[in-house]
């Protein structure tokens, strides 16, 4: 049996689960356009979660995932957490802040774990780490097809030796946040995926800069059972992404796209602007807690329709971003 045939889909392609953009009917176009939907519920409560799995299963009746985000314990110094604060302080002036509270997130992580067993959902994803063992066999005791994120060879042998059943290869190239955990580098998709393939026996995902069916065709060719694709649906009619962000992705030139840890205290790349300037050389707090601090004045951005201020998380193919609906831009892939 391929490993399409295990996920249930038509064509190898799972569309990348972007916490935040993703919405009901983004997963559920997804499925029914015969790729594998998935949720991005890094950011969701458990409640959340739910709600929003059964959204998706009133859309449609095929397989979906649903990604999660392995919490991490960075040690909060409230000084450091000031410093950060004040550092935004020439941000929030230009939005016309008075004052924003910035409360902490805490993440529901084992209840999330627990939603997705009683709601059946056949496959899970993760990003920033590895479950612990318990996490992984209760999953694996409910039935749940487990998808780990490596960006190195390194991380890849560490999901496949802890007993997940497949592997994301995310390259340097890809959009968003990096899925690192063990140190941080940065491997071009080119070289990761090739890598991988040869020092683990589960099936690799290729992610990153996968732009187009050319693209698709080259990862298969490497070794790769299926390819992870975020960027190209960005500007998809059924995205949750703000306007201003579809707009600006649609618009990117070549080369655009940078990497920086000034929005959530974690590398991630998105195309350049005024805000990550304006914070090039400011004290940051430790992911989540930056992510925390920065939170309200993104959503002011975008109210206030300045996606200068805005995270806009893409991938280094993002000038090939065009607009339509999910099952349009999928139909270019395949």
């Amino acid at each position: 049996m391929t490993f399409i045939n295990v996920l249930g889909i038509q064509h190898p392609i799972i569309q990348a689960p972007m916490a935040g953009v993703t919405t009901p009917e983004f997963v559920a176009a997804s499925s029914n356009a015969g790729v594998l939907g998935s949720i991005g519920a890094g950011y969701l409560s458990a409640a959340a979660t739910r709600d929003f799995i059964h959204e998706v299963k009133k859309l449609t009746d095929k397989p979906f995932a649903v990604n999660l985000f392995v919490p991490e314990n960075a040690e909060l110094d409230q000084g450091q957490l000031r410093k950060a604060y004040m550092a935004l302080q020439p941000v929030r002036e230009r939005l016309g802040m008075p004052f924003w509270k910035a409360p902490l997130s805490e993440s529901d992580f084992d209840k999330q774990v627990d939603v997705i067993i009683e709601e059946g959902v056949p496959i899970c994803s993760f990003t920033f780490g590895i479950p612990n063992q318990e996490t992984i066999q209760k999953l694996k005791d409910a039935g749940i097809l487990l998808i780990g994120t490596a960006t190195t060879k390194e991380e890849a042998i560490a999901v496949e030796v802890d007993g997940v059943d497949a592997v994301v290869a995310q390259g340097s190239e890809a959009g968003g946040h990096r899925g690192s955990f063990i140190g941080e580098q940065l491997v071009s998709l080119g070289e990761l995926l090739p890598s991988i393939v040869e020092a683990i026996n589960i099936p690799v995902i290729a992610a990153g800069g996968i732009a187009n069916k050319e693209h698709l065709d080259q990862q298969l060719l490497r070794g790769a059972q299926a390819v992870q694709i975020g960027t190209a649906l960005l500007a998809a009619e059924e995205s949750g992404a703000h306007p201003l962000y579809k707009q600006a992705v649609i618009e990117a030139a070549e080369n655009s796209t940078v990497l920086t840890k000034v929005f959530s205290g974690k590398s991630a790349r998105g195309i350049r602007n005024s805000f990550m300037d304006m914070m090039a050389d400011a004290p940051i707090a430790p992911y989540p807690y930056q992510n925390d601090l920065t939170k309200k004045i993104r959503s002011e951005a975008a109210r206030l329709g300045k996606p200068e201020f805005m995270s806009l998380w893409a991938g280094e193919s993002v000038h090939e971003t065009k607009g339509g609906t999910v099952k349009e831009i999928i139909g270019k892939f395949i």
